[in-house]
């Protein structure tokens, strides 16, 4: 097994932008456990599926599916889906599909494979707790509700999607609601992860902390 660490926290806490570039800093390869989901509801969703699909039509419906993450680039049963999967509906459905223990089992071997033949800056919400509880450094991102959401809409627009505030706002607090609350694997900081809130700091800050740590305690 390579090097392994973990970012994880609710969404719009700025995971995925930091997990980039503190991969690319270090010359790791970046996972993006999120991306992996969203693929799995992009899939659920174009054959007409929604969250009232029973487990035993999940683990057949799931037999057909590919999924291979690349150089930052999803690759759904040959398709690169990287764009498609960032729409608000599977990002909904996404948060929804993850609380199910079949698509959970589904990919837990897929991302505990990666560091196999990589070292990895693995993200997500239970990389530390539940994927890589044996990490070599474990991180736990957060910010206020507010500033999630505020994230999370400038996101959306900059993408050229149609959303308000305060969709947005609601949005992540369902997601928060439903992470945090699911019976299997629910958001939580590992007991050996560093907090760090991003609330009032920005991008860069952000990483020069965590590479600050990374330097102190990982890898002695």
């Amino acid at each position: 097994m390579k090097k392994i660490i973990t970012i994880d926290g609710p969404s719009g806490a700025g995971k995925s932008t930091v997990a980039k570039e503190i991969a690319k800093r270090l010359g790791f390869e970046y996972l993006d456990t999120g991306a992996l989901y969203r693929a799995v509801a992009l899939y659920l969703r174009r054959k007409g599926f929604d969250e009232g699909i029973s487990d035993e039509d999940l683990r057949v419906v799931l037999k057909d599916v590919q999924i291979v993450f690349n150089s930052g680039h999803v690759y759904l049963n040959g398709e690169d889906v990287s764009k498609e999967i960032r729409t608000p509906e599977i990002g909904h459905y996404s948060s929804v599909f993850s609380a199910r223990p079949v698509v959970r089992e589904f990919l837990l071997g897929l991302q505990r494979d990666f560091p196999k033949h990589h070292n990895t800056v693995a993200e997500g919400r239970d990389m530390g707790t539940v994927v890589f509880p044996e990490a070599d450094c474990k991180f736990f991102l957060d910010a206020s509700t507010e500033e999630r959401a505020k994230r999370r809409y400038l996101q959306l627009r900059q993408m050229g999607k149609e959303i308000t505030e305060e969709e947005a706002l609601k949005d992540v607090i369902e997601r928060d609601r439903r992470d945090s609350s699911r019976d299997i694997a629910p958001l939580k900081k590992a007991d050996d992860a560093i907090y760090i809130d991003t609330t009032n700091i920005d991008l860069q800050q952000t990483i020069d902390l965590i590479l600050k740590n990374i330097e102190q305690n990982c890898f002695k």
